[in-house]
């Protein structure tokens, strides 16, 4: 048997695990896009990309959920969820039909700050693909029926979550509790409550409001001819109207001091489910990638030090985690996990330990290279397919980056040293005794137990609200 192939490969293998990860990972650069406003405000960028004959298709529209009325929260979800079921001259069905008939893909949903539609489609199919975008736009029917089945479903889902599984709704809650009374923290797909208030012609004036030509950043991605492609945009975009009201402006939020709690009572619960958070940072902040490198090593992936505390070593729940959710303005950092009803505290006292040692400890040498290893080795999946990119050159023109974002992310993450580490922890990760906390349990068995953490707020699952309603 020859083994000189399986050794040369045994070789190659060893040779790349040898290469330093940032010379690996530095070859990974954002394709070159063309970029530039139409007269009506619209803001395009294409990249032509040959190698497969697919076209995907991005297009973000700002305003997103803060342009809901008051007390009105889910309008722009349930918007996004009408512009799919028929518009222009196809009802739902033949709409439906026109992107499966092709093997396309198209969706829609609503952000806090934007809505976007999504597309993909054999390049082939490129114009089918611009007009189903366009109609779905700017000719969405808006059926009556369309919408009672929508606002019916967003109830029922709503209702499900609380009832089985309510880690789906934690960051509802813990957005909603830490930024009551800012934009931030007003759910984007709605509460029972304010779904029920929201009317077919709430849908209608979001439409004429919040939605038009100045609003957009279409990105276009694949095999296509860019000069083709831009003619063909303006024609479908560049003389679409301006959205009929003026943009929502996002204020900064003020963090959280002390630990207000809120208890969100579920009789019979047999696990408590809780989120930790504080304001804290923005999706432009220059320490960003300081944060990410944290993160990685506090709560970003299976080996941190949070799913080591309470899943491995402790035993206390399936998983723990931590993120930063960001937007134009600073978003949560939060910590989420769950446990059985005996372990509440021990689970959240752990957590905060944990907090409380990085911030105390910090990271040492081998943490820091382990995430920046980590890191690397995670980017390039994430930017690798035409919606992939189309989705990330998006997310960089409606923030104002360059493609530095993307071309210079190894080199960043790379100068993260030790002084960047401790700046950071110290600025951008909360003081345990500085927290917002949602504890979502039996409070009959909890409530006693949970005051040491904080004056306690409490409320009932079954309230078709994420917060109490104020008085």
């Amino acid at each position: 048997m020859n083994r000189r192939p399986a050794m040369r490969v045994l070789l190659l293998s060893l040779s790349l695990l040898l290469v330093p990860a940032a010379l690996v990972v530095g070859e990974v650069k954002l394709p070159a896009y063309q970029s530039e406003t139409l007269p009506n405000g619209a803001i395009i960028a294409l990249v032509e990309k040959r190698d497969t004959p697919l076209v995907s298709m991005n297009v973000t529209v700002r305003g997103g959920g803060l342009g809901d009325p008051v007390g009105k929260d889910g309008t722009a979800s349930l918007y996004t969820n009408l512009i799919q079921k028929g518009a222009g001259n196809r009802t739902a069905t033949q709409f439906a039909e026109a992107i499966e008939n092709v093997g396309g893909t198209l969706s829609a949903g609503a952000g806090s700050e934007s809505f976007g539609v999504s597309a993909g489609f054999m390049s082939r199919d490129a114009d089918l693909m611009l007009e189903l975008v366009a109609d779905a736009l700017q000719r969405p029917r808006l059926d009556a029926a369309e919408f009672e089945k929508a606002r019916r479903l967003a109830v029922q889902s709503l209702v499900a979550a609380k009832d089985s599984d309510p880690r789906a709704l934690m960051s509802s809650y813990g957005d909603a509790w830490l930024f009551r009374g800012h934009p931030y923290g007003r759910p984007v797909t709605g509460s029972e409550s304010s779904l029920a208030a929201v009317k077919l012609d709430d849908v209608k004036r979001y439409y004429a409001e919040q939605v038009g030509g100045d609003r957009l950043i279409i990105t276009v991605v694949g095999d296509f001819d860019a000069v083709a492609m831009r003619q063909k945009l303006e024609r479908s975009f560049g003389t679409w109207r301006k959205a009929g009201a003026a943009l929502p402006i996002v204020p900064m939020p003020a963090r959280v001091t002390g630990r207000p709690v809120l208890l969100v009572d579920k009789p019979g619960a047999t696990q408590t489910y809780f989120w930790l958070g504080n304001v804290g940072a923005s999706r432009t902040d220059p320490a960003r990638t300081a944060q990410s490198v944290v993160n990685t090593v506090f709560g970003g992936r299976f080996t941190s030090m949070l799913n080591t505390e309470l899943r491995v070593k402790s035993g206390l729940t399936y998983g723990a985690s931590s993120s930063f959710n960001r937007g134009s303005q600073p978003g949560s950092f939060h910590i989420a996990s769950y446990t059985e009803t005996s372990k509440t505290t021990e689970a959240v006292d752990l957590t905060l330990a944990t907090l409380a040692r990085l911030q105390q400890e910090g990271l040492d040498a081998d943490q820091l290279k382990s995430s920046q290893s980590y890191m690397l080795g995670q980017f390039p999946p994430s930017i690798e397919t035409n919606g992939q990119i189309a989705a990330r050159l998006a997310d960089m023109l409606f923030y104002g980056l360059g493609p530095e974002d993307v071309n210079e992310y190894a080199q960043r993450v790379m100068k993260v040293d030790a002084a960047a580490v401790r700046s950071t922890i110290e600025q951008s990760f909360p003081q345990p005794d500085n927290l917002a906390l949602v504890l979502i349990g039996d409070a009959a068995q909890i409530r006693a137990a949970v005051q040491k953490f904080g004056p306690v707020t409490e409320m009932k699952i079954s309230d078709p609200r994420f917060v109490p309603a104020t008085k």
